[in-house]
């Protein structure tokens, strides 16, 4: 067995860990405490959208500035880059609107409300 899956089985053991007392918890506690989480699910959805766009916005300079580089070197393959470049920068808003998605059910239907 590698050290690496040793690692990982023990973080994730060690995350259960810290996790399963929550689910230990009394019922009235989770109604008192339902304006903090919507407190937190609203602020969680903004770092992430924040986190998502930012990363975002990098890996598309990333990408448009790579295949400029592939367009200089060989101008014959234009098309054929193009097209790839247009399908990564797809993928990549994607993700991007799935976590804008999430955000905004988080922000708008409140799943954690009683």
């Amino acid at each position: 067995m590698s050290t690496r899956s040793v690692v990982t089985t023990a973080l994730v053991l060690i995350g259960l860990g810290f996790v399963s007392p929550v689910h230990a918890q009394e019922t009235t506690a989770a109604a008192s405490n339902s304006g903090l989480i919507i407190q937190w699910s609203i602020i969680t959805a903004g770092f992430a959208l924040a986190f998502a766009a930012g990363l975002g916005a990098l890996g598309q300079g990333r990408a448009v500035g790579s295949a400029v580089e592939a367009i200089a070197r060989n101008p014959s393959a234009t098309n054929d880059i193009r097209g790839s470049l247009l399908l990564g920068l797809v993928l990549i808003e994607s993700l991007v609107i799935y976590v804008l998605l999430v955000s905004l059910i988080l922000l708008f239907l409140k799943p954690f409300s009683a």
